[in-house]
């Protein structure tokens, strides 16, 4: 092809390239119409000279060379597959007939924004400065596996994936590195969002976008690496968030986002390492949740949004926030599906202690013992049960107090009333139906009563059931005291 076949279009574009200079088509023709197939020649630009003009070296004295258009149409396959453009591009606002392939490519910049295209293909593909397709409208697939952007990476307002029968995912970021931001509030996919072992130096922002897709993963970003932040305020996935080993040294914001996979998993997150994880909504989840082996500096999460599906086995909190009683708390200790799981108890309980709330942290160790007892043999739970109503486990020693307290009162009323006979009538001190009770009762004290003197008919059964109960209580006592020196 001759210079000299340049189209009108072509060659203003052609001439304005070693100047630096911008076209922008739309300023003449306005924005390109709906219907990219009708005839534009007064806009239309043919992929083979495009690319021609990209791998172009010339440039003007005293001028930045740029490839900068607006509003054109673009026929043809532009294939740039391991070439080096050493100058910003930016096809702005731009209908492609065909996917570009950028494959293997280096470039200065790269700017596509508000753009239409089947698909666009940059795999491994390296750009010193940002990638933009904000706006953009593409049914196919982004296929950016292994790229690395020096700057940063615009996808906001884009809608991705519309293709009824796309067998891959809307975005492919799998194994890329960008040094900069993902900027990407109010992106629309259609299918899956792949971020498997991307690394971002700085922050990704999800705010306000819908990732959809029920089949499988909506976003599936397991061993990302964010370098602070990972906003998804509002987010809304249909399918499951897959954060599986992510890692997240500042905030996961998930603020009122909307997350629904009922089939499955809605929120995996599981040995992931994130410092604020935040978990607030008006809509519950709807689906499991999987945070086993996940370590958190601060677990932002309204018991009310929880499924009655979750796996928390291993999962470390330093901070539980918001402050609720522990009766609210416990429901989802009580949801594990790997059923009782120490673990956890034992990080609730951690939680409370560490904001001084000693109550509540007897309550849930309270609560695991109990949850522990069902899983016990049946000696083993009636055991519990009698450790459970005398003395709370160990957790409510009060009321050790107030049985003996009532026995004493039984006993002192009915031995007053009548007394046992002495057994040496001359030896013997003067009774006391008080100490005689607590002779009875205090297994380890001795007041000289009991030894003294000897009930007859129902009275006799009554100092044998002060007795065992006495043992019984002691017992208790002896064993709570020694589990809560052992939590020490």
């Amino acid at each position: 092809m001759e210079i000299n076949d340049l189209t009108p279009a072509e060659r203003r574009v052609w001439d304005a390239f070693p100047r630096g200079e911008a076209i922008d088509f739309t300023e003449d023709h306005g924005e390109l119409p709906e219907d990219h197939e009708r005839p534009l020649p007064e806009r239309t630009l043919r992929a083979s000279v495009l690319r021609r003009l990209l791998l172009r070296v010339d440039r003007a004295e005293g001028h930045t060379a740029q490839v900068w258009v607006a509003g054109a149409r673009i026929t043809g396959h532009l294939y740039l597959g391991y070439s080096t453009i050493d100058f910003p591009v930016h096809l702005g606002a731009c209908a492609f007939d065909e996917a570009p392939n950028f494959y293997g490519a280096q470039i200065r910049q790269l700017e596509l924004p508000r753009s239409t295209m089947p698909a666009l293909h940059a795999a491994t593909a390296r750009i010193d400065g940002v990638l933009r397709i904000s706006g953009c409208r593409i049914p196919g697939s982004v296929r950016l596996g292994g790229a690395r952007i020096a700057g940063a990476f615009f996808l906001d307002g884009a809608e991705l994936g519309r293709t009824t029968d796309l067998d891959e995912p809307a975005l492919q970021l799998n194994h890329s590195v960008v040094e900069g931001d993902v900027f990407g509030p109010g992106l629309v996919a259609h299918a899956q969002v792949r971020m498997v072992g991307m690394t971002v130096a700085g922050s990704v922002d999800l705010d306000d976008a819908r990732l959809h897709d029920s089949d499988g993963d909506a976003l599936d970003a397991e061993n990302l690496a964010v370098g602070s932040d990972l906003r998804a305020m509002r987010l809304q996935t249909r399918g499951r968030l897959n954060l599986r080993g992510a890692r997240i040294p500042g905030q996961l914001n998930l603020a009122y986002a909307d997350l629904s996979h009922p089939a499955g998993i809605a929120l995996r997150a599981s040995n992931a390492t994130i410092g604020e994880l935040w978990l607030r909504s008006a809509h519950p989840i709807r689906g499991a949740v999987n945070f086993r082996g996940a370590r958190l500096d601060l677990l932002h999460v309204a018991p009310e949004i929880l499924p009655d599906k979750l796996r928390l086995d291993g999962l470390t909190y330093a901070t539980l926030t918001p402050h609720e009683p522990a009766p609210k708390r416990l429901p989802m200790l009580q949801r594990d599906q790997d059923g009782y799981v120490p673990f956890a108890y034992e990080q609730l309980t951690a939680a409370y202690r560490r904001i001084g709330d000693a109550d509540a942290a007897r309550t849930i160790q309270l609560a695991k013992q109990r949850r522990h007892r069902a899983t016990l043999p049946a000696y083993a739970r009636l055991w519990g049960h009698v450790q459970d109503v005398t003395v709370g486990y160990g957790f409510r020693p009060m009321r050790a107090a107030g049985w003996l307290l009532s026995l004493l009162a039984i006993g002192s009323v009915a031995f007053a009333l009548h007394h046992p006979s002495p057994l040496k009538p001359d030896e013997s001190p003067d009774f006391n139906a008080v100490f005689y009770a607590l002779d009875l009762l205090l297994p380890i004290i001795d007041f000289g009563q009991e030894s003294a003197f000897s009930p007859t008919g129902r009275h006799q059964a009554l100092s044998y059931v002060l007795i065992i109960t006495g043992w019984i209580l002691a017992t208790t006592v002896a064993a709570g005291i020694t589990r809560t020196v052992s939590r020490q």
